[in-house]
């Protein structure tokens, strides 16, 4: 048979060999919404866990208002958001919207957008004149909230702290240790310092770290607890189907709105299986799911869920920008082997950057890992992995295996996790899930 993935901006069709037992592991379809903008206004009239964004703006009388909006690497439909939020909000000013709202896009320790990803992000058609800044970690003024009960300082960026009102604009998508994106999550890390940044995600190896978790996950209660203290006044989160289409939407207290949005979540892209594989085909979702072979990682991370011991993946990750941080780059390229980066990793201390290697490393000491991408072979080489063509060796990994393989095919491996359930079908799991 062949199967139709996505890969980089475009797809690419690939064969199985017939001797396979092949099944798709896909997430589960959810209704889209009529109107982004009708869900948007009722969201926005009637948010979770604060008042409406009139009484907001009406009580506070804000002089400035900051909005942090994800960058390159998060898909956010922020030309459906946007014009209706920037509508009402301006309703309630004294002075002009350009002269009061701020955008500023948060990319953690990503490289700051340039200008050409910047007009990507946020056109100037959506924007009204409003200025737009990215988030730089390292050089930017920081204001200090002091330290969370975990030890995490928070550190966010000042120009975004110093506003009279401040939003965050945000998709809620599975992340692999956080649990979830989405929250304050846009903020504490989006706008955050290094070190807060940092301190936040060295959580990740505690117990109950992992995708699909909200409750008891450490890494997402410093978060939360880290915007409590930043003082979000609103937040608004949606979660997208595969085709990039908003499936929920809502807005008010950043945790509120984030547990609505990960129960819906949850059910699209946590996905129930019997029974684990020997071979897994896992593309990243395409663009910006594989813009760089950094943010490819948790593709591969979440495909090797559904692997038996010692399977084999194949990841197809375009990574047009290549390897995605230079910290990573250096650091896994000190080593031969993955088992290395490990013992030195956890003798050194977290350090971010270093942190990817790390992650990769525990997939690749358990399985068979090989990479269709953009990147040149040797600098996967450096990175622990081996390039490959997809027919050539999916032929070869079925031919030699014993007996008849089980092959699964993960269209979307950056946002999908899996579970184990014995004898249940997947629509009973999904309400099994939801009660859980």
């Amino acid at each position: 048979m062949d199967v139709v993935l996505k890969y980089g901006g475009g797809k690419i069709s690939i064969a199985i060999p017939e001797k396979a037992r092949t099944s798709i592991l896909e997430p589960l379809k959810a209704p889209v919404l009529a109107s982004v903008k009708a869900s948007l206004e009722q969201s926005l009239a009637e948010p979770l866990g604060s008042p409406s964004l009139e009484k907001i703006v009406s009580r506070s009388r804000p002089r400035s208002i900051a909005i942090a909006v994800p960058d390159e690497t998060r898909p956010a439909p922020l030309g459906e958001i946007l014009p209706p939020l920037l509508s009402r909000i301006e309703a309630g000013l004294s002075k002009p919207l350009a002269e009061t709202v701020t955008f500023f896009i948060g990319g953690g320790l990503h490289p700051p957008a340039d200008a050409a990803a910047v007009e990507r992000i946020l056109p100037a058609s959506v924007t009204r004149g409003c200025p737009v800044k990215t988030h730089d970690a390292r050089s930017a003024a920081m204001r200090d909230y002091g330290v969370t009960l975990r030890g995490t300082p928070v550190r966010i960026n000042g120009e975004y702290a110093g506003a009279d009102l401040k939003m965050v604009i945000g998709q809620v998508d599975p992340h692999q240790f956080v649990g979830f994106t989405g929250g304050s999550k846009g903020v504490v890390i989006g706008c955050g310092a290094p070190e807060t940044i940092e301190k936040n995600h060295s959580l990740m190896s505690l117990p109950n770290a992992q995708v699909g978790r909200l409750k008891s996950n450490p890494v997402r209660e410093d978060l939360t607890e880290a915007g409590e203290m930043v003082g979000i006044d609103l937040a608004i989160n949606f979660v997208l189907d595969a085709d990039r289409r908003v499936v929920h939407l809502a807005a008010g207290a950043p945790s509120q709105i984030l547990e609505s949005c990960a129960e819906v979540c949850a059910g699209v892209y946590g996905v129930a299986i019997e029974e684990k594989f020997d071979i897994v085909l896992a593309s990243c979702g395409g663009f910006p799911k594989d813009i760089c072979l950094y943010q490819a990682q948790k593709g591969l991370n979440l495909a090797s869920q559904a692997l038996n011991p010692g399977g084999r993946i194949l990841l197809l990750a375009a990574s047009p920008q290549g390897v995605g941080d230079d910290i990573y780059f250096d650091y896994v390229s000190q080593f031969t082997r993955p088992e290395e980066v490990i013992r030195d990793f956890k003798s050194s201390g977290f350090r971010m950057g270093a942190h990817k290697a790390y992650l990769f490393g525990r997939t690749l000491v358990n399985y068979d890992v090989a990479v269709f991408s953009e990147l040149d072979p040797g600098i996967l080489r450096k990175c622990h992995l081996r390039a490959a063509d997809p027919n050539s060796i999916l032929k070869e990994w079925v031919a030699d295996f014993e007996g008849i393989p089980k092959v699964a095919i993960i269209p979307q491996a950056n946002t999908t996790y899996f579970y184990e359930v014995r004898g249940i079908r997947r629509r009973d799991a999904k309400r099994q899930r939801k009660r859980a």
